[in-house]
């Protein structure tokens, strides 16, 4: 089932898609032992999991197609694939979109990348509207992309930020996903901006659960995500506790969830950073919700 037909049964049911995000363990002994985390995430019922991409020069791609297709043929939920395009050519590209095509899997969330300095830029593809361009001529696939509430770093202003996303829907795009934010009101006012700028493809809040405060703080640097002063009051309160972090970290994330949903958000993306014990806690925190 592609990702668009998805929100319109829940739309028909009333309620939000829930979906999460995995990524491929580096290591090949925790590879062969992702089932458990797949299984643990699967019996919490997302309508469909996300699995991130490796850079250009990886085996992350093998990796990625290989547990798509294991959340789609053994458990029965419907994979989204990442795919980069900075460090690729269009030949490496539709090889990966003829593997996706042998393994049945139709949704791909298409990203220009990050920058790594230690893997040669290849230049098919400059953003990422040229790669939903050219994945419209490698297949039926259905088109996912991403977007920053807070706009992109490297974006000059937010006006030029908005635009730049238009041109991704315009070129193929029919959903997104946004990059993770902490306070609700930045998602409410991007949101609405998109609407007025006349795209009006359904749109996932992403929301990274609080584990502990450095790995926040350095997503934040990476995403340019600013804290709000209520939850920059958790991470000091508790940054020495690790289980109250935990806990308080938790309770702020469902709370975000809570007022996300309460706010008719067309879906909320969790970013579970493969802890399917943090995922089920939050599930069962809105249980009743989704």
């Amino acid at each position: 089932m592609k990702i668009p037909q998805i929100f319109e049964a829940k739309k028909k049911e009333g309620k939000p898609v829930l979906s999460f995000e995995i990524f491929p363990p580096k290591k090949e002994a925790a590879l062969q032992n992702i089932d458990e985390t797949l299984s643990l995430l699967c019996d919490l019922h997302p309508d469909f999991i996300s699995v991130t991409f490796g850079a250009g020069g990886s085996t992350a791609n093998n990796k990625t197609v290989e547990i798509a297709r294991k959340i789609k043929n053994e458990y029965g939920i419907e994979p989204i694939v990442h795919l980069t395009c900075l460090h690729y050519n269009k030949d490496e590209i539709r090889s990966i979109l003829d593997q996706l095509k042998e393994a049945g899997i139709e949704n791909v969330l298409a990203l220009r990348g990050d920058m790594n300095p230690n893997i040669p830029v290849k230049h098919d593809f400059h953003y990422a509207n040229e790669l939903v361009e050219y994945i419209k001529t490698q297949g039926d696939f259905s088109i996912s992309g991403g977007c920053y509430p807070e706009k992109h770093l490297e974006a000059p202003d937010a006006i030029t930020d908005i635009r730049n996303l238009k041109r991704k829907v315009d070129a193929g795009v029919d959903h997104l996903v946004s990059q993770l934010f902490f306070d609700n009101e930045v998602f409410y006012d991007f949101y609405e901006k998109t609407r007025i700028a006349g795209i009006d493809v359904p749109i996932d809040a992403g929301v990274m659960p609080v584990t502990n405060r450095a790995q926040i703080e350095r997503m934040v640097t990476m995403c340019g995500a600013t804290l709000p002063v209520k939850f920059q009051k958790v991470l000091h309160k508790y940054e020495n506790n690790k289980e109250a972090l935990l806990d308080a970290g938790l309770a702020y994330t469902i709370n975000q969830i809570v007022d996300l949903i309460a706010s008719d958000v067309d879906g909320v993306h969790i970013y579970t950073m493969n802890n399917p014990a943090v995922a089920k806690r939050i599930c069962d925190g809105i249980r009743n919700l989704v």
